[in-house]
Order: structure tokens, then sequence, then C-alpha cells
């Protein structure tokens, strides 16, 4: 497969054979160096892990353009979080570093780094961009492995939700004036505001009383974009009656492919200017604690569970994948499902004991264990 060669004082080279059939060498100051790289070298050859060095010696910066070009399947606002991530974060490290010199531990120190000086969100992101690079990488043939896998990273300690009452949403949805039906609607749906300001009046079916959210409407740089929602699957909500009964007045004589939420001039709702707006000044007006849009889908989902909804409905009704992420996320809300079924076991422990005591009571005598002084022995010298 190869051999070390001395080519003078202080200098051996290893020789090898690559794949492909072309000879290629790499000299080192020590010969238990070079023995060791071919034998490295050698079983990566053998076992398919081979990847010739010269690919990786790519800058990471020049990979990075490569790596997001190549990521059609992306929604817009998505690929603008990925191109701000890099730009902040990413290449200001890495963009003049090549892919095979990228190391496990530089990996660390920087992520530690980044949480320390930003916050340990920031360092989540970052990592998280890197390591798809590294693993677009690793596909490609460029790297034997992706040096991010393994990295520590700091967690991210989640601040206390805000739940508004039914009063406090009540209040709120007043003091918006205009937009009071989207501040109700958002509080009693569980629906992100994006996808809110994306619902059409076709989807909303008034004879079976729910409603369909299939898209969303984000702006990025400026441009609204109008795609799937988060989990890119549909899914159908049933806010309460009198909910139902706003958009039904919103949506009297509109066509079918309308937005049902707008501005007063009949313009798509932005979030940033209605949150800026609208829904700051309302919140200030009201006296409701401070909360922001998405608060409401937190309030959502509160008052939902106070009514006696489980996790798989509320699994349903926010269109989260999976029921571990709606546990994770709101399980907190369910403390006194604990001590309900701690009394309905002490029931049954109760239930069990007395039951035990009637047997012993009313049972025959016939069948009642002897003792020592019943079989004419000494009670107290007998063995028990």
């Amino acid at each position: 497969m190869g051999h070390v060669q001395r080519r003078g004082p202080r200098r051996y080279q290893a020789r090898y054979v690559d794949p492909e059939g072309r000879e290629r060498a790499r000299s080192f100051p020590r010969k238990c160096d070079a023995d060791r790289y071919l034998s490295e070298i050698s079983y990566a050859v053998r076992s398919g892990g081979y990847v010739d060095p010269s690919r990786g010696r790519v800058k990471l910066g020049e990979w990075a353009a490569i790596w997001l070009a190549a990521q059609g399947h992306l929604k817009a606002s998505s690929r603008a979080r990925y191109e701000s991530t890099l730009r902040t974060h990413v290449l200001p490290r890495w963009a003049t570093v090549s892919l095979d010199a990228v190391r496990f531990a530089a990996i660390q120190r920087w992520c530690t780094d980044v949480a320390d000086e930003v916050s340990p969100s920031a360092a989540i992101k970052a990592h998280r961009v890197l390591s798809l690079i590294l693993a677009f990488a690793v596909k490609d043939g460029r790297l034997a492995r992706n040096a991010a896998q393994g990295v520590a990273l700091r967690r991210e300690v989640r601040r206390d939700q805000e739940y508004l009452t039914h009063d406090e949403v009540r209040r709120l949805a007043e003091a918006a004036g205009y937009y009071g039906p989207l501040i109700r609607f958002l509080a009693y749906s569980g629906c992100r505001l994006g996808e809110a300001v994306a619902l059409r009046v076709r989807r909303v079916d008034f004879v079976r009383a729910r409603i369909e959210i299939a898209e969303s409407l984000t702006s990025v740089n400026g441009h609204l974009d109008l795609s799937t929602p988060k989990s890119h699957a549909r899914r159908w909500v049933v806010p309460p009656q009198s909910v139902m009964a706003d958009l039904a007045l919103l949506v009297k004589g509109r066509p079918p492919d309308e937005f049902v939420f707008q501005t007063p001039r009949g313009y798509p709702i932005r979030a940033a200017n209605f949150r800026r707006d609208v829904f700051n000044a309302a919140v200030s007006k009201s006296g409701v604690p401070r909360v922001t849009p998405h608060n409401l889908r937190h309030t959502a989902s509160s008052l939902a569970v106070d009514a006696g909804a489980g996790i798989k409905v509320l699994q349903s009704m926010l269109g989260h994948k999976s029921a571990t992420l709606t546990l994770d996320t709101y399980g907190h809300l369910l403390p006194d499902r604990l001590h309900e079924v701690a009394d309905q076991i002490e029931q049954q422990i109760r239930a069990s004991a007395g039951a035990d005591e009637g047997r012993m009571t009313d049972g025959d005598a016939s069948n009642e264990l002897p003792i020592d002084g019943d079989k004419g022995g000494d009670p107290e010298t007998s063995d028990l």
C-alpha cells in the first residue's frame, strides 16, 4: 500500500497510492510520525474512508457560499436567518480557515466565546450553521468527519412565559381598536402572527366552525414572503364561537382569496409594523403584563389547558411536529394533574385496606391461622 523513505536529515517521506491510482507523498521530521500517517492513510484507503487532502484546502468562507447556494429547499425566512448568522458569527471567525484546518477544540472555544459575549442562544445557532457547512463538506468528500460534532453547548435559560387571563385578553383587544379581532384570534387559536395575517377568507369554514392554517406571511429583507407554516404541515384550529362571530363580520362580502386580517386601507399586515405601531401601544393602554404577540400563542395554550385540553389536543392546535415538543414547552401548565392522580391512588389504597379489614372480620373462623397455644405449646417458649 505504501512505504516510508528517508529523504535527508530529519526528513522522512510517507509514500502511498490513492484510490484513483495517483502516487502521493507527505514528509515528516520523525520516522514514527511518517509510519503513523501511512498506517492511518492505508486504513482509510482500504475502508473507503479516504479523502483527497487537496479537496479540504478550500477556505470555509468559499465553501459556505457554495453550501448556501445549494440550499434550494429553504424558505426565504430560514435563508435570511442563516445568512445573518453567517455574517454575524461564523464568517468573522472561520472565513479564512481551510476546511481541513477546522479543529474540534477551536470550535469549542469559539462557541464558549459567543455564549459569553452574546448569548447561549446565539452560540447554538452559530454552531448549527457551522456544523451544517462541515457536514456538507463530508458528504462531498472534502472531509473525513465533521469536527463540530460533540461540541458542548451551554443551555439556553428560558424566561418565564407570560399568560394572559380572559379578562386581560378582553382589555387588550379593546385597546387595540380596529385590530381587536386579530388579538382575540391569536389569543384563542394558538396561531403564530405570521399564520394569522396570512389567513384567507376561503380557509374559514363557518359551517363546520373551524379554520384551516395553510400559509404564513413574513417580511424578509423588506419584502413579504408567503410560504407554508413553520412545520410545513397544514392543520385545523377551532376557535370559540365568539371569535368565529368576529371573523364572520370581517369577511362578509369579501372575495375568497383576500386576507381576513388587513390594515384599514386593505394592505397585508406586516408583523414588525403591527407589533411596533399597534400591539405595544395596546399593551401600554390596557395595563396588561408586558407581552409580545407570540405570548398570545402561549396564552391560547394556557387557556386551552384550563379548559381541559390534553397534550395531544394541544399539539394538534399548535401544529407541533411531536407531542414531546408540546410537553417540553407546556407540560408545566399541568401540575395539578399530579395531585389528582395521587388523590385517586390514595382512595384506592384506602378502599383496598377497607376490603381487607372486612374479609378479616367476616371470614370463617376455621380459616384463621392457629397460634402456638392452640397446639398445647407454651406461648412464651415455643418457636415463632
